[in-house]
């Protein structure tokens, strides 16, 4: 039996949380022991104990445990990773999302409802596949990534270290989005993204940069 313990205790920690539950049903051998949260007004959520503030993670890093960080921003997700470097964390997939051929999926990575990943596509560590993605052939997702509800990733996308793609996005085959670019929700991506930069329309426009 594994522990999980979930780091978290906001929205996307809720849906998280559903996902466990029904992974248990469908037979694997884990249990949601409970949260680490920095809310002090926090004692409960979704019905499992607030355990202690993440700080105090290494606490609770015992042989049978793993963590999961429920965390939608990329970049808290991100800064808690790597400052908890030397945790075990589990990987989440829905019962109902759809696995291809030869498909790798990184360490701390969640895959939600729905989502489709076809072959030979690879996706980082920490990495968030939300509800009813769709991730077509030969895609590369890097480390701390949010692919947001109903987005499209044609074949061969490239998408860098912790890139948003917003709400039903859709980036045409064979584009690169540069790492920590955001693409809009409903846009339309038919050219290469800059690294650190805001698009969004259809067809995409680079709208500012981030500094």
């Amino acid at each position: 039996m594994i522990d999980i313990i979930i780091i978290g205790a906001g929205g996307h920690a809720s849906i998280i949380i559903d996902c466990i539950e029904l992974m248990i049903k469908q037979g694997e051998n884990i249990q949601i022991k409970g949260i680490l949260d920095d809310r002090k007004d926090k004692s409960e959520f979704m019905g499992y104990k607030v355990l202690d503030k993440i700080d105090n993670i290494y606490l609770y890093n015992e042989e049978n445990t793993k963590f999961v960080i429920a965390i939608g921003d990329n970049k808290l997700r991100m800064n808690i990773a790597n400052k908890f470097k030397n945790i075990n964390y589990y990987t989440i997939v829905h019962p109902s999302s759809i696995i291809g051929k030869n498909v790798q999926i990184g360490y701390g990575s969640m895959i939600m409802a729905n989502a489709l990943i076809n072959a030979n596509t690879i996706i980082g560590n920490h990495v968030i596949i939300n509800s009813g993605a769709i991730i077509e052939h030969d895609n590369i997702i890097n480390d701390f990534v949010h692919v947001s509800p109903s987005a499209t990733l044609c074949g061969g996308v490239k998408v860098g270290y912790m890139t948003h793609i917003g709400a039903s996005a859709t980036i045409i085959p064979l584009i690169n989005l540069g790492r920590e670019s955001v693409i809009g929700a409903g846009s339309v991506v038919i050219k290469n993204i800059k690294p650190k930069t805001v698009n969004v329309g259809v067809p995409s426009k680079t709208i500012k940069d981030i500094l």
